[in-house]
């Protein structure tokens, strides 16, 4: 906190989401429900078990209603984080446990509830597993909404609000995020958080500027004062001075002119400037956003993430199904290529239709390939209305967590299995369509020279890759500094793949968030990589970054990188090149 006016005050948080807010801030306080103890009769108990079986239905009910919203909203992948949500009011072991706390303690359900699901968070806490840890909040939103249902309350006040806004919580849970009148909510900030949290993430879905891990802010502002939110630099400023609200104006005028000069590159090619043609795509989860590809000036879909099919919903989707949505797509984005990756489901995406069980770490299990291997009649759908839409569009299969030469092989046993079967069934198909193998696990980044004997190109999916080689969960903020992309052992990695690509005469495409960092652009293009897929709307920006250097200099940044032994030193590296180039871009 720093005094830089007469009553002006700044918090120095981290800015997850870009954009500037000002406006009057709303104060949520950490509050947890005041619940009362009192003690019941035997004969009581039914009613009380009745009373909680009651409350358990109703916020299954609104959890599955805010997934609804936020999936038809911003997609299913910010949807998906409801799935936890889920699996606590469905956990056998919490209920029963309740059921048994009621039988033996003799007290209102309400306070057995409270206390057998803080034992159960308080627990899960100490454990030394940070997939169990992160569902500590999970437990706790779960918690209060069904003490809530119990009570008969209200949902939060602030969460119906009806005036314009600012809102500064100690945390922000996914569900309150969901619910909440996001067309009065100008900005979010929160005592918590890293740049992963949930709350970051859903935030940057619905475009709202957002500042997180300003520790104890809650406890120094209060409702009704006047705040200026800077999610670029996550500065949130209270009082600000009329220079202040000044110098933001031109940073606001200034924004919008760049915006509106990289629309203008639209229908320019991504080249370096010494002539190398670096393909630029797009990643998507929805058919519908298939309208920002184009308008961003995307060369096709890099990257197609089918799991929206599965998700949010009681019933699999056939193969018709699939069939009619990879085809829209795909007619959509021609001549450009469309490239779909075969089902990642598993770790934070998890299919309400598929029962997989518990997992201590389902991030490092049963998902993405393996699981489709495992489930060899979901795959076969998938990959039969993939060739199909091959027939009709520049269509390529890619599949997920690749972790060895054997599982390719697997996987492409299935795949011809599937031609044959739509050849004696006379269905139209692309006989030649390209496959391609996702390189996110060490061992596939070690082994790629023997799988690029198998398939057509990589994609480099950095998120996973970074987070698996340095073995830290990236949505765990404890942990989170170790996720950095510049790590000496990531560029080796890189480099071993694309150069097994480049020896089998493969491209090699990055489809991670990697690609779309624009201070991390030259790294990658002096690496050899032949594609960068990124968000829509980062599509200009990259672009412009891919426009401004030639490949003989960030080949000498890469030779200079690989001399370099921290994370630091070559990033850098990195950004000094950047700066040169466009430093405009990234001010």
């Amino acid at each position: 906190m720093t005094g830089d006016a007469p009553g002006e005050v700044r918090f120095q948080g981290v800015g997850v989401s870009s954009g500037i807010a000002r406006g009057t801030i709303h104060v949520v306080r950490d509050d947890l429900d005041d619940v009362p103890r009192y003690g019941i009769s035997a004969a009581q108990v039914t009613n009380e078990i009745g009373r909680f079986e009651t409350a358990l239905i109703q916020t299954r009910a609104q959890i599955l209603k805010m997934q609804q919203q936020i999936a038809e909203a911003i997609g299913a992948k910010d949807a998906g984080i409801f799935d936890a949500h889920l699996l606590v009011v469905e956990d056998r072991t919490l209920i029963d446990e309740v059921l048994r706390k009621l039988e033996t303690d003799l007290c209102n359900v309400e306070s057995v509830f409270q206390e057998v699901a803080s034992n159960y968070s308080e627990t899960l806490s100490k454990i030394d597993d940070p997939y169990l840890r992160e569902r500590v909040l999970d437990i706790q939103d779960v918690a209060k909404r069904v003490v809530r249902n119990l009570q008969g309350k209200a949902p939060k006040a602030f969460l119906s609000l009806a005036e314009p806004h600012i809102l500064v919580a100690h945390n922000i849970t996914p569900s309150d995020t969901a619910t909440m009148n996001r067309e009065q909510v100008l900005g979010l900030a929160t005592d918590l958080g890293s740049r992963t949290s949930h709350t970051a993430i859903m935030a940057r879905s619905l475009n709202i500027p957002a500042i997180v891990g300003l520790h104890d802010v809650t406890e120094v502002l209060e409702t009704g004062q006047p705040v200026l939110l800077d999610g670029y630099n996550g500065l949130l400023i209270l009082r600000p001075t009329p220079d202040t609200l000044w110098h933001y104006g031109e940073l606001e005028q200034r924004k919008g002119q760049e915006a509106e000069q990289l629309t203008g590159l639209r229908e320019t090619k991504s080249t370096t400037r010494d002539g190398r043609h670096i393909v630029l795509s797009a990643n998507i989860e929805l058919p519908g956003d298939v309208e920002a590809v184009s308008r961003n000036g995307a060369e096709g879909i890099g990257l197609y993430r089918t799991e929206f099919l599965y998700l949010n919903r009681t019933t699999l989707p056939s193969e018709e199904e699939q069939y009619e949505a990879y085809r829209k797509v795909a007619e959509r984005v021609a001549p450009h290529p469309l490239i779909i990756r075969t089902f990642d489901l598993g770790g934070d995406k998890i299919a309400g239709t598929l029962d997989q069980g518990d997992e201590l770490n389902p991030f490092m299990g049963w998902r993405a390939i393996r699981f489709c291997l495992a489930h060899v009649d979901i795959f076969k759908a998938q990959l039969r209305a993939i060739l199909r839409t091959s027939a009709v569009g520049n269509v390529k299969i890619m599949f997920p967590m690749i972790s060895g030469l054997e599982e390719l092989r697997r996987a492409l046993v299935v795949l011809a299995e599937c031609k044959e079967e739509l050849a004696r069934s006379g269905e139209s198909y692309g006989a030649e369509t390209e496959v391609g193998a996702m390189i996110e696990v060490p061992s596939a980044a070690i082994a790629a020279d023997m799988l690029a004997r198998e398939v057509d190109f990589f994609s480099i999916g950095t998120n996973d890759l970074i987070q698996y080689t340095v073995a830290a969960d990236r949505m765990n903020e404890r942990v989170a500094h170790l996720h950095e992309p510049t790590h000496p052992s990531i560029l080796r990695l890189l480099k071993t793949v694309s150069d097994a690509a480049h020896a089998n005469k493969l491209w090699v495409g990055v489809c991670g968030e990697m690609a779309g960092d624009l201070t991390l652009v030259p790294l990658l293009l002096g690496l050899g990589i032949d594609e960068l897929s990124v968000s829509a709307t980062l599509v200009p920006r990259v672009k412009r970054a891919v426009q401004s250097v030639t490949i003989s200099e960030c080949e000498q940044l890469v030779a200079e990188a690989l001399g370099l032994d921290t994370a630091a030193a070559i990033l850098a590296l990195c950004t000094q090149i950047a700066q040169n180039r466009y430093g405009d871009l990234l001010s």
